[in-house]
């Protein structure tokens, strides 16, 4: 469905990076779409990203990016945070950090946060905390199941379940491509601070 349309010219720009350096795991440009839908969402948000590689999915945050608002993204490798810097070096609304995921704690919460580095599998509840009310968590690359819970390689994925039944989080998972899907959650508008037990009194 996506072939032939054009793209943003920084994730063009991205992926020539990414292919110069024989980067294959940039994120695909249905996830990629719905990562600008998200940003273009929260005018005025802060938007984070775990998991910059050479900047492909930056850019596609940063294409529905509004002009108060505000992009973080963190890559632990050196070159490819460079990289994915000089794509955005005329922008100030962008930072690149390098180092571990954590480095996000600091500019928390985040009206958008596209999981797809560090965190997603190490820490799937700090994930969480770094959510504002209201705020939206995309993570791709899952496989499609069609059972409850949801399952992988015939094991349950507790992963995938973890983010899906979270109490403090509205979620669900939509195909970008016929074998591959995200889940796209958002947290439910309690005050930060509030527990999530008090969350889960909310649940229907």
């Amino acid at each position: 469905m996506t072939q032939g349309r054009a793209v943003p010219p920084r994730v063009a720009a991205a992926r020539r990076a990414a292919a110069e350096a024989g980067f294959e795991q940039s994120c695909i440009p249905e996830v990629g779409r719905l990562l600008g839908l998200a940003a273009a969402s929260k005018p005025h948000g802060v938007v984070a990203e775990s998991g910059t590689g050479f900047g492909v999915g930056t850019a596609w945050l940063h294409s529905g990016l509004g002009a108060g608002a505000r992009l973080i993204t963190v890559e632990r490798d050196e070159e490819p945070a460079r990289r994915a810097a000089g794509v955005f070096a005329d922008d100030d609304r962008v930072s690149v950090l390098t180092g571990d995921w954590r480095l996000l704690e600091r500019h928390a919460p985040f009206d958008v946060f596209f999981c797809d580095g560090g965190g997603k599998l190490d820490d799937p509840e700090g994930v969480v905390g770094l959510l504002a009310p209201g705020g939206l968590l995309i993570l791709d690359d899952f496989t499609p199941s069609s059972h409850w819970p949801p399952r992988f390689g015939g094991e349950v994925d507790e992963l995938r379940l973890f983010y899906l039944a979270h109490p403090a989080l509205r979620a669900t998972e939509v195909l970008t491509t016929p074998f591959t899907s995200a889940v796209v959650a958002a947290r439910r508008p309690y005050p930060l601070g509030a527990s999530v037990d008090r969350a889960a009194e909310d649940l229907p």
